[in-house]
């Protein structure tokens, strides 16, 4: 960054001023003697280490923190207005509610970040000046440029990202609930697998995009620009039938569920190849042993308790589904979308169909991204390629699983031991 002679200068600092200063932060905040808030604004603090540190309500405008280490930092509600985060990784990090109005986050990498209510619309610096009266403070390249930034699995809810320049950024995977992208540029951004729902698009370029499976309910996209964009897999509002229309399918459920507990005498099995139950709202506790749903849509349904024994639903959307304690077990679950789904306590474990035949849990090539399964019996259970990033499997059971190439960046409590 820049700036005019004799108005504002850019101040180094070393790694023992960071730590000193951090340290009174953290006192301040523990409300222990000596503490004081980090000011950090108009600094360099490029290459430094911040890993780890409370940081909230911090002061870092108009600071320059490029290529800095951050990963896992505290930064709710800090102003890095006009900061240059160029570079920074910010892995894991919380920016709840965070200023980063015309920040630079041009190669920044945010992959798991906490962005909820954070503020990153346009915005730049403006300093006196003797012969031009106001002049604007500059990064390298353009303020608020967001180009090549990554928030893969970033939480960026009820942000604010209207007018935002994000060309090739990588939203992959991202939760953009609510979050506001009004007239932004995203020209070829990646949004495989982003949940969009209630998001507002309006006038924005998505030209070139990847959208493949981006969750798009409710979304708002009046004027914008989609022209070129791989738009394969993505959920929307279309085919959301109300809950009177989906009465049918309702009574067919229960019919199945009467099968079930009567051994066969009455009620009847149903199959729901592609049906889509988003009307249903929940299915809770039902027994739906041996339910046929290949590539089904039950996303957001509340499905806790639910006895889905031998069930097919190879290729299903079961992504944000509450699943806690649900009987999963010998299910076909391959290919299937589980993202972001609660599945505590689930029983994923081998179903025992014959006085020594098991049939296990088939989740290979599942998409499990952020889903919670902790808690969960997962024993004997095929996860072979199955995506289990930042997925949390904190006391779950994985005894003779097969994870065979499965991916675990950014996986929490899963030991392989």
């Amino acid at each position: 960054m820049t700036a005019p002679a004799g108005v504002i200068t850019i101040r180094s600092v070393t790694q023992a001023e960071v730590d000193a200063i951090c340290q009174r932060h953290d006192r301040l905040w523990r409300a222990q003697p000596g503490g004081a808030r980090a000011v950090f604004s108009f600094t360099d603090l490029s290459g430094l280490n911040l890993r780890g540190r409370n940081l909230a309500d911090a002061d870092f405008t108009g600071a320059i923190l490029a290529g800095a280490d951050v990963c896992g930092a505290k930064l709710d509600n800090a102003i890095l207005f006009g900061a240059d985060l160029q570079y920074t990784r910010l892995i894991d990090a919380s920016l709840r509610r965070a200023d980063l109005r015309g920040a630079s986050l041009r190669g920044a990498d945010l992959t798991g970040a906490d962005l909820f209510e954070a503020d990153l619309r346009e915005g730049s610096i403006a300093a006196s000046d003797a012969r031009e009266g106001f002049r604007m403070l500059e990064h390298v390249k353009r303020a608020s440029d967001a180009q090549g930034v990554i928030l893969v699995g970033a939480n960026l809810s009820r942000s604010r990202l209207s007018g935002v320049t994000a060309v090739r950024a990588d939203f992959s995977d991202a939760v953009m609930k609510d979050c506001k992208l009004v007239r932004a540029n995203l020209k070829q951004a990646s949004f495989n697998g982003a949940d969009l729902a209630g998001a507002d698009l309006s006038g924005a370029d998505l030209s070139g995009a990847d959208m493949r499976d981006a969750i798009l309910v409710g979304a708002v996209t009046y004027g914008w620009n989609a022209a070129g964009a791989d738009m394969r897999g993505v959920l929307t509002d279309t085919g959301v039938i109300t809950p009177e229309a989906a009465k049918p399918y309702e009574d067919m459920l229960r019919a199945h569920a009467l099968w079930c507990e009567t051994g066969g005498r009455e009620g009847a099995p149903s199959t729901f190849s592609h049906a889509d139950f988003r009307g249903l709202k929940s299915i809770r506790g039902l027994n739906l042993t041996a339910l046929s749903a290949p590539c089904a849509i039950f996303y957001g349904l509340d499905m806790e308790g639910v006895q889905l024994q031998g069930a097919r639903l190879e290729g299903a959307d079961l992504r944000n589904c509450r699943l806690k304690g649900a009987d999963l077990r010998g299910a076909r679950l391959n290919d299937a979308k589980l993202s972001h789904a609660d599945l505590r306590q689930a029983h994923l474990s081998a179903l025992l169909i014959g006085e020594d035949r098991l049939l296990p849990t088939n989740l290979t090539n599942a998409k499990l991204t952020s889903a919670d399964l902790a808690g969960a019996d997962l024993r004997r259970a095929l996860l072979t390629g199955a995506n289990l990033e930042r997925a949390n499997f904190t006391g779950a059971n994985v005894r003779q699983a097969d994870l065979t190439g499965v991916y675990l960046q950014g996986v929490q409590g899963l030991s392989l031991i």
